[in-house]
């Protein structure tokens, strides 16, 4: 079923080749064009007016705490008198908060960041988003990383690999593939993140068993793996020390770590690395719509997206952002294709499997 769930136009709009040359150093063009169903809108001095009488907004994200601080303490600089509250956990948990919130009457977000592209096709569905497509995305962004009708925008990019810590692995001992963890010398020496808890997982996931079956995922269950929430978790685990490999999680991470002299390093697998998208959107029932709106301009504006790729060390679809030196970039390494549609009708399935198979 997973094979034959991505389109000829899910491969055009989500493509891993057009996603590589991005954000290498030549900047490709768009693979298709679009037709807007709506005017991009500039920021104006009304919209910051409106915005600060308001003078707050509820961010949900999935971003790690850090970085989404970060981005609302870099706001709150540029547009003084603008409140950002963050709420962040898992983008599985957050996508039920919203679902509940709204069934119960409560309008309390107003943008909304997940790491699981599924969720804009449900609220897009639903008819939750606010059609609201910023100038400076309209002017300089590839068509396939926002929608046409305004609804969303991809923010950032990044990957879920494998890592190790380098203490306790040698470099030429270290898993180089999804195969490599399979062997029965990592058994209990593993840690891995949950699909039903991360949206980065519940992406990685689909792409691992679109490409390596389930046989594999069951195999892998009988390495005795640790198993945590967030995508976030398992490079905190092997930066401890308390798990030598990492079996899921993110890429940026341990990144992030390795530069503050933390002992772990990134692997990104030879069979092919899962590639993972996070987009926001403003929601239609947002309770302070133009503090909303004015956020959702800066959060992809050039300067946040610089942020972003700087301290983050995530990856940006704005072509005018510059890779941090010695970074490696994306079509340095073999990815596989996102695809949020299939994530979006496999996602229940996926957590059920999971669930049985790790017995978790």
């Amino acid at each position: 079923m997973y094979k034959n769930s991505i389109s000829r136009r899910d491969v055009l709009r989500h493509s891993v080749t057009a996603v590589a040359g991005l954000l290498a150093a030549t900047h490709s063009p768009p693979l298709r064009a679009q037709t807007l169903t709506m005017a991009p809108a500039p920021v104006t001095p009304e919209l910051m007016q409106a915005a600060r009488k308001e003078g707050k907004l509820a961010f949900y994200t999935a971003m790690d705490l850090p970085v989404a601080e970060k981005f609302g303490k870099a706001f709150e600089a540029k547009f003084p008198g603008i409140n950002v509250r963050v709420e962040r956990s898992g983008a599985e948990r957050v996508f039920q908060r919203i679902g509940q919130e709204m069934e119960s009457g409560i309008h309390a977000v107003d943008v909304v960041n997940s790491a699981d592209g599924a969720h804009f096709i449900v609220w897009k569905r639903n008819g939750w988003l606010a059609p609201y497509l910023p100038e400076e995305v309209a002017r300089h962004y590839p068509a396939q990383y926002y929608d046409s009708d305004g609804l969303w925008v991809t923010t950032r990019v990044w990957l879920s690999s494998l890592g190790y810590n380098t203490n306790l692995v040698k470099p030429e001992e270290a898993p180089k593939s999804f195969a490599d963890l399979l062997d029965p010398k990592w058994m209990g020496r593993m840690v891995k993140a949950h699909p039903a808890y991360s949206g980065t997982i519940m992406t990685a996931t689909f792409q691992i068993v679109r490409e390596l079956g389930w046989s594999y995922l069951e195999k892998l269950a009988q390495q005795k793996i640790m198993q945590v929430q967030s995508s976030t978790d398992p490079p905190k685990k092997l930066a401890l020390g308390e798990r030598a490999v990492m079996a899921d999680g993110n890429d940026y991470n341990l990144i992030q770590l390795k530069e503050a002299g933390q002992p772990v390093e990134v692997v990104y697998p030879s069979e092919g690395t899962p590639l993972v998208a996070g987009p926001s959107a403003v929601f239609q029932s947002a309770p302070n719509p133009n503090a909303a709106r004015l956020f959702q301009s800066w959060l992809h504006s050039l300067e946040a997206q610089q942020l972003l790729v700087d301290f983050a060390r995530q990856h940006s679809a704005h072509p005018m952002v510059k890779e941090k030196s010695g970074a490696r970039s994306l079509n340095e390494i073999k990815l596989w294709k996102d695809d949020p549609a299939g994530v979006e009708k496999a996602s229940e399935e996926i957590k059920a499997r999971y669930a049985k198979i790790f017995r978790v």
